[in-house]
């Protein structure tokens, strides 16, 4: 063989190779990816200085740092808040808000409203109008007019703050669900509990402080991202809670193992999550698992007990409708709510209604059934619950929220003398921390279809909420895309009329 086709030595051809360092990079990948990362902390640090990126860079990587206790923006009317939310639509003209005028031309068609921009032909055209079916009664001191099919809640008149000129963005369950959880129609966007939390923490570290108590027949078209997190850390979503044996599924440990072992178990998983997390620092998904593990390890003592009902007294239980099959499990639901706001949950969400067509508020199939199964479940259950609340001395402090995604039109859809859905008009109501009771705010028109006094947007209760619990709805933001994200998005305006 020539000595031009002989191969080089070894050694040599090892010369010819790029000096590696010993991280596996070559000096210049290495030098250029140093001086890249020295920027990188740099221009962080400067314009963390300018406030650039808000709360979200302020709050460190650690999840653990979210769920602390955090000043409010302002001194807040409400400490806790709990959400009774009515899935599928309560119809507003049977329940919040009487219409003489619909009752008087029960039948009759729909007039003509083409030219006028509150008018939707799919809904409402060539449908007759449908009279409110049940009588309306004048409540309290205040003559709150309330709907014969919620007696109880009647009593409770004085506390309420109707707003009766609500209105949203959709038409569809999913969408409209979504926007009364997250203030957005799409999904990923955090919750109000998200935000709550987020921007007060948590006052008992050994509980969630967002939890979700779902109807017993099923949760909500869309499932978990109306409590999830969205962009935000996902130890902020919500937790859900059962009404019966452990509140959480595998809450308890395996047999034979011991406290003690479990927290060495957990303390070494600790030390690898933070090994892992040291190379990715803006995996939250980790950190949310560590931080819920170490939540669960606490929850296994205090978590039973916060939904034991064990301790309450027979006449609690009665008032509250545990002792009868059509309230109980409504009742069991708002008696536990009671029990978390006490032991320091921020938010609890307690839904009624489950699944599809008379499983929910979903009236299509007839105003008549739907509405007189799940008045008669929550009526009760939701005056007991004021009431406790009041005597305990947590409703000052406690705001209590009652609606759906939309409510209902004036119009009969079907034979059965169903109601079709209704963004445009519909009734909402507020209670306790920091409302003034005894008052309804807004007007739809004359046959309860559209908002045309006092327009409440989704947008405008979000800002509400958050201003009674000390939360200024444009200064809390999360750092995304971007830009500063806001539960309001670029809208919302407190109702300052509803607060004491």
């Amino acid at each position: 063989m020539s000595d031009s086709r002989k191969r080089e030595p070894l050694a040599s051809r090892e010369a010819m190779l790029p000096r590696l360092t010993p991280c596996g990079r070559t000096r210049r990948e290495f030098i250029w990816q140093a001086g890249g990362g020295f920027i990188g902390t740099a221009l962080a640090w400067m314009l963390a200085q300018e406030g650039f990126g808000g709360r979200a860079l302020a709050a460190g990587s650690k999840e653990a740092s979210l769920m602390t206790p955090k000043p409010a923006h302002f001194a807040p009317k409400a400490k806790s808040c709990i959400f009774l939310f009515m899935y599928g639509g309560p119809s507003q003209v049977d329940l919040f808000d009487p219409k003489p005028e619909l009752t008087k031309r029960n039948g009759q068609p729909m007039p003509d409203l083409e030219n006028d921009p509150r008018f939707d032909a799919k809904r409402t055209n060539g449908r007759p109008l449908l009279g409110t079916l049940w009588d309306f009664k004048k409540c309290g001191q205040s003559g709150l007019e309330i709907s014969t099919l919620f007696p109880k809640l009647g009593e409770r008149a004085d506390d309420l703050a109707i707003i009766r000129s609500c209105h949203a963005d959709s038409f569809a369950h999913g969408s409209g669900l979504l926007q009364m959880n997250t203030g957005s129609l799409r999904q990923g966007y955090p919750s109000l509990g998200s935000w709550v939390t987020y921007g007060l923490g948590t006052v008992n570290q050994n509980l969630p402080g967002y939890v979700v108590l779902l109807d017993h027949r099923g949760g909500p078209i869309g499932g978990a991202p109306n409590w999830g997190a969205g962009f935000m850390p996902a130890g902020l979503q919500g937790t859900q809670f059962r009404t019966s044996g452990d509140p959480i599924i595998d809450l308890s440990p395996r047999g034979g193992v011991t406290r003690a072992q479990q927290r060495q178990q957990l303390d070494l998983l600790s030390q690898l999550g933070e090994m892992h997390r040291q190379q990715l620092p803006h995996d939250t998904e980790l950190a949310a698992r560590l931080e819920s593990y170490e939540l669960a390890f606490r929850m296994q003592q205090h978590a039973p007990e916060a939904v034991d009902l064990a301790s309450e007294s027979p006449a609690t239980l009665e008032q509250y409708g545990l002792n009868h099959a059509t309230t109980e499990k409504f009742g069991r639901r708002c008696l536990m709510a009671r029990r978390l706001v006490e032991r320091g949950a921020r938010f609890v969400q307690v839904y009624s209604g489950g699944g599809h067509f008379d499983e929910n508020w979903d009236a299509h199939q007839g105003m008549k059934k739907n509405h007189e199964l799940h008045c008669a479940e929550t009526d009760q259950p939701i005056a007991t619950l004021l009431a406790d609340l009041k005597d305990r001395g947590l409703l000052d402090e406690t705001l209590v929220v009652w609606g759906g995604e939309f409510g209902r039109t004036p119009t009969s859809q079907g034979d059965n003398k169903g109601r079709d859905h209704n963004p445009r008009g519909f009734s909402m109501w507020m209670a306790g921390g920091g409302i003034r009771g005894g008052q309804a705010y807004g007007a739809t028109d004359e046959f309860g279809y559209a908002a045309v006094e006092k327009r409440v947007h989704v947008h405008d209760l979000h800002a509400t909420i958050l201003h009674l619990m000390g939360l200024n709805h444009e200064a809390l933001t999360f750092f995304h895309g971007g830009r500063e994200m806001r539960l309001t998005d670029v809208a919302g305006n407190v109702i300052h009329d509803l607060i004491a």
